[in-house]
């Protein structure tokens, strides 16, 4: 989140450990914009961060000639955020997946090919895993796994590499160990991802947006899990699994 209160802090760490594949995480929704709000007057409040009714900001985004100008212009400008950090980027997504939205995953390929995107992160549960795992999967959740297809044709028309499969949102703020552990068991062929919500402790800021999160649990989960020198990558030749 380029635009985050503690993105310098971040790209400060990020540039110690430069093993790290860093992505810019765009925020078109519930977070701080970049332009700020005399830029961006319709589709951010008047601190210039943009609104937690994901619902309305859709709408405004594919209905409105105006919305989608400013958010062709904010995007570029995250991107030429992330640039100015010197660090290589590896991959884009968005702040609560609003790149899912047909009009938000067109500017993010469009613009996102000229800072050098290659990868994109698109969430995919297959209802099948999760029924596995002991979770039976909601209609929205079948829903938006159908609706991820879309996105992920529209990333590999445009040459972007994507994993098949991208976990986290059945199990959002509670990916604990024995979630994780159920979940390896049964991963389904392909390159698969996991995402987090990790944080030493709590803080209010945390417990008012994410009130339920288990932050600490997870980031116990992963030093438990997930062996320092170890990581997953989808490789560009094969887009499988490889561990180093």
């Amino acid at each position: 989140m380029v635009a985050g209160p503690a993105a310098a802090d971040a790209v400060s760490r990020a540039k110690r450990l430069p093993q790290l594949r860093v992505g810019l995480h765009l925020v078109l929704v519930e977070g701080d914009s970049v332009l700020g709000h005399s830029s961006l007057p319709s589709i951010t409040g008047t601190d210039g961060r943009f609104g937690s009714n994901q619902l309305a900001l859709g709408f405004r985004y594919f209905l409105s000639r105006h919305a989608r100008k400013e958010l062709t212009a904010e995007i570029r400008a995250q991107f030429d955020a992330f640039r100015a950090t010197g660090l290589p980027l590896h991959h884009a997504d968005c702040h609560k997946h609003m790149h899912l939205h047909p009009t938000v995953s067109r500017l993010m390929i469009d613009i996102g090919r000229n800072y050098g995107l290659r990868r994109i992160r698109i969430p995919a549960e297959p209802p099948s895993v999760l029924a596995a795992c002991g979770t039976r999967p909601a209609l929205s959740s079948r829903a938006l796994y159908l609706w991820s297809h879309v996105l992920r044709s529209q990333a590999r028309r445009a040459g972007l590499l994507t994993p098949d499969f991208v976990f986290g949102i059945a199990w959002s703020g509670h990916m604990t160990e024995p979630n994780i552990l159920q979940l390896l068991e049964n991963l389904p062929a392909g390159c698969s991802e996991i995402y987090f919500h990790p944080a030493t402790h709590s803080d209010p800021v945390l417990r008012a947006l994410m009130p339920e999160y288990q932050h600490r649990a997870e980031y116990e989960t992963l030093l438990r899990l997930c062996p320092a020198q170890s990581h997953m990558d989808c490789s560009e030749e094969s887009a499988t699994p490889a561990t180093s």
